[in-house]
This record gives structure tokens, sequence and C-alpha cells, in this order.
């Protein structure tokens, strides 16, 4: 299995709905490719983290400069313009 395809099928292995030799397939590439290892287990810690329910408060100057980025990427978008 090559890493576009284990991406191509990411969500339904993840939520565990991929057939078992597909699964096995999946397992070996990530037991050999450690890219496609990492984006996985961040997927998995970002659902569990969602499963919880809870609400995190964000420190402020990471808000502040999460927003400050996010809004330089709109007005990038946006040409330049608010």
């Amino acid at each position: 299995m090559k890493c576009d395809e284990l991406l191509a099928i990411l969500n339904e292995y993840i939520d565990g709905e991929v057939d078992a030799s597909i699964c096995q397939e999946l397992e070996q590439h990530l037991a050999q490719c450690g890219p496609c290892r990492v984006v996985v287990d961040n997927i998995r810690q970002t659902v569990r983290l969602y499963h919880g329910e809870q609400e995190y408060e964000l420190p402020v100057q990471f808000r502040q400069r999460l927003h400050e980025a996010l809004r330089e990427k709109w007005q990038q978008r946006r040409g330049g313009g608010e």
C-alpha cells in the first residue's frame, strides 16, 4: 500500500469501517511509514479529544496569535482587502 492509498481511506480506517484484509495492509504500511503513522496518531488523538466534549480555554497569547494568523490568511485569500 502507498501513502496516497492510505490517505484515501483514512477516515474509514479511523472509524473502524475498513475490511480486515485492507486493515492488515494499512497496518503493515504504518509499521514502515513514519509520516503516515504520525498522521493517523494525530487524527486518533483529535477524535479522542472531541469525544470527551470538554472545552479547553486557550492561553490568551496563543489565541491572539492564532486569530492574527487566521486574519492574515483570510486577507491573503481575499486579495489583501478586508
